[in-house]
């Protein structure tokens, strides 16, 4: 694959429907299906990639290589999930293998509560930003909630990256992460409220009272 290494053009509305009759022409060798799909999906891949790992350079060669390999894996592509999701999956996860090479971030602290207790605390998107962003929409705001996101873990920054930035849904969270939803509600649910804590610390705010629930070991697949 030959692709330019240009910033991606403006990301496609996600389309599952639409990119089936794309996917079936690519996976019969149909060149030009293929790069209609690399066009429609890359700026989102790109956009992932430079969020979590703050380098443009390194954020190209994260969508070089996805597509280098949903190009060699389309003709085992079943179709069990929408191709967006199943490129999103092999994008985060060599975003994370990048950011853990480079040591960023804490230590991974993942956990799986009972999904129930978990849900009952969930907010909808955004929610770990909205206080504190809507307080102050400055640029000094905005450094420290990049240095707030880059002081997570890279499963904390993958999981709010693509639920906040993204708008992913769980069960599409669970399938790009390879894990289970109540491991996504948990995980998602924990990143958050370190999000808020870092930011509120930047701003001068207090948490409330409450403790955080308890963080356990990711069953691992």
């Amino acid at each position: 694959m030959n692709e330019s290494r240009k910033t991606p053009a403006a990301p496609a509305k996600i389309d599952p429907a639409g990119d089936r009759p794309l996917v079936r022409a690519a996976q019969r060798g149909d060149g030009a299906a293929f790069r209609a799909l690399v066009e429609k999906y890359q700026r989102r891949v790109y956009q992932l990639a430079v969020s979590m790992l703050k380098d443009p350079d390194e954020a190209m060669d994260i969508v070089q290589e996805t597509f280098v390999r949903v190009h060699r894996y389309l003709p085992s592509f079943k179709g069990d999930s929408s191709f967006f999701t199943w490129t999103y999956r092999i994008a985060a996860n060599l975003c994370l293998d990048a950011s853990r090479k480079k040591g960023r971030g804490e230590r991974v602290e993942i956990m799986d509560e009972v999904d129930a207790d978990i849900e009952a605390h969930m907010d909808p998107p955004s929610a770990a930003f909205a206080g504190p962003q809507k307080a102050a929409l400055n640029e000094e705001l905005k450094e420290k909630i990049d240095e707030a996101l880059q002081g997570l873990s890279e499963n904390h920054r993958a999981i709010l990256l693509l639920r906040e930035l993204d708008g992913l849904s769980y069960e599409e969270l669970a399938k790009v992460l390879g894990i289970r939803k109540g491991t996504v509600m948990s995980r998602l649910f924990h990143a958050r409220l370190k999000m808020q804590r870092k930011l509120r610390e930047y701003l001068g705010e207090d948490m409330k009272d409450e403790e955080e629930p308890e963080e356990g070991e990711e069953d691992r697949r």
